[in-house]
């Protein structure tokens, strides 16, 4: 399918969806706990249909009830089949370790997309833990025999993927001994572990880490049921007020500035590019705005990196964004989806390992491939309504985190064709 983008003015209100991280984070919790828990307000998409999959086909019965998840765990057994994580990273990781404490032997598959995306590391750690785990050739083919996971003390590359953290943090209170884990610097994605460590305690579970995020200490508990809800999500709602302030006004809901996502820093970065924004109770509004150029260190909010390239590429100046390296091991290369885009919509973009810099110009329409990568093909909605004449391949990919993003887009005043729907 392809969205045919033409220059719009937005105007309207959106609600942005669930996130993405805390519903698989919850799902995991619930699954781990005895009992029956209840996920409100779920994000269904690609990636927590994954998940959800997953987790059911090593005993957790989960079951919908209004806009709820009710999920009861608490009693894993080994499946029957493989276990196909399909594209999404957080389940492939997440459930490798989760894994281990399921009695026999787990076999985990996942999509062609994931086979850059790092996995030995988890693998190493949970070795140390005396789990008996590989992985094929280093890819997203892996196998786990589970059963009583004893514990201990083990070590994780800071700077490769949060993920592979939350991943031990989740399994170490079902241990013997417990887990010290210890990450070498530099940290990075410190919120999203943050965010693990605030789901985890809604379930019952304390984890003791130092304040540079570098060790941690997680005693034998258990999970305890739990009322959850899934937070909206700001990774989803950047594209909407980004939209909002090259094209118009939209306003976003269902979103909480005391949150723990990585990409709530989306406020601070506009407020720094001079935008137009202003927060309500549980919204944010942004208005048509002529932006600045700004230096950004994204290593703790990577997944901002095509939302800000958009911005950057809207401003006037050169921006430069830092940290930036690990993008590039995402869902495509996306340090070079974004230059390749931008670049074919006449804005100069230098790449280097660390950092783009990019001078703001007039963008003129394209054709974009977002590589399959939802987060391209949604932040280069963000340049097509000022330009116009744009198209972008793949539209679909957005079904990852963000099913409705193109009828979204749409609602708001965004002239928008989607060509073999």
């Amino acid at each position: 399918m392809r969205a045919l983008i033409s220059r719009s003015t937005l105007q309207g209100r959106a609600e942005a969806p669930s996130s993405k991280s805390y519903t698989l984070r919850g799902l995991v919790c619930a699954a781990l706990a005895n009992g029956q828990s209840e996920i409100e307000r779920p994000l269904y998409a690609d990636d927590t249909e994954a998940g959800r999959d997953v987790l059911r086909k090593i005993g957790a019965v989960i079951t919908e009830k209004g806009s709820s998840w009710l999920v009861s765990g608490g009693h894993l057994r080994q499946p029957d089949s493989e276990l196909f994580c399909r594209n999404s990273a957080g389940t492939l990781r997440f459930m490798t370790a989760v894994c281990s404490l399921v009695p026999g032997i787990c076999h985990l598959t996942a999509g062609l997309s994931l086979s850059r995306r790092p996995i030995l590391p988890l693998i190493t750690a949970l070795r140390k833990l005396g789990v008996n785990c590989y992985s094929e050739r280093g890819t997203a083919l892996v196998s786990v025999e589970g059963g009583k996971l004893q514990g201990g003390a083990t070590y994780l590359p800071g700077d490769v993927s949060s993920q592979l953290v939350s991943a031990i943090l989740f399994i170490a209170p079902l241990s013997e001994q417990g887990i010290e884990l210890e990450l070498t610097p530099p940290v990075e994605s410190k919120p999203y572990i943050s965010m693990t460590i605030d789901c985890m305690k809604q379930f019952g579970v304390k984890v003791d880490r130092s304040p540079d995020f570098i060790n941690y200490k997680i005693k034998p508990q258990v999970y305890k049921p739990a009322k959850y809800r899934a937070e909206g999500d700001w990774s989803s709602a950047a594209y909407l007020l980004s939209l909002g302030i090259v094209a118009g006004e939209v306003e976003v809901s269902n979103l909480s500035r005391s949150s723990h996502q990585a990409d709530r820093q989306i406020w601070i970065l506009l407020n720094r590019m001079g935008a137009d924004i202003h927060a309500g109770h549980n919204s944010v509004r942004a208005r048509r705005s002529a932006l600045k150029a700004i230096k950004a260190d994204l290593s703790d909010c990577i997944d901002l990196l095509p939302t800000m390239a958009m911005l950057a590429a809207a401003a006037n100046g050169v921006s430069q964004l830092t940290g930036i390296s690990r993008a590039r091991l995402k869902e495509s290369n996306r340090v070079g989806a974004v230059k390749e885009g931008l670049v074919r919509m006449g804005i100069p973009v230098r790449e280097e390992m660390d950092a783009m810099f990019i001078t703001g110009g007039v963008p003129h329409g394209a054709v974009i491939d977002p590589m399959g990568d939802h987060r391209i093909a949604m932040a280069f909605s963000i340049l097509g309504v000022i330009a116009g004449n744009t198209v972008i391949e793949d539209a679909e990919c957005v079904s990852k985190t963000y099913p409705e993003f193109w009828n979204v887009l749409k609602s708001l005043g965004g002239g928008l064709v989607l060509d073999g729907q």
